[in-house]
């Protein structure tokens, strides 16, 4: 399991497979939550995780292939793309410090 301090995260992406839903509206969110951070956000396929990206966040079917895609990398799986409690963890640790772990 990987893990990371806050103030290291810079990008975070938003993976998923097969497109244009709910995972485009958290990416959107994570935008306006972080934007005072000066952390990114990006949406990409699974598949196509781009190698800058310090945390990815996904549906917890497809963690395997995110780690696949960007071994090293810490995975924060959720069940659910909007109001989930592991995307408020992810906000409230890189907000006020600390570490993330996945």
């Amino acid at each position: 399991m990987a893990t990371i301090n806050a103030q290291d995260i810079r990008k975070v992406v938003v993976a998923c497979d097969a497109g244009m839903g709910s995972s485009v509206m958290l990416a959107s969110q994570l935008r306006k939550q972080l934007k005072k951070q000066q952390v990114t956000v990006e949406h990409t396929p699974v598949n196509s995780i781009p190698a800058d990206a310090d945390v990815i966040v996904c549906h917890q079917g497809l963690a395997d292939r995110a780690r696949s895609s960007a071994p090293g990398k810490v995975i924060v799986p959720v069940q659910i793309f909007i109001g989930d409690p592991a995307v408020a963890r992810l906000v409230s640790t890189v907000q006020t410090g600390g570490q993330l772990n996945g």
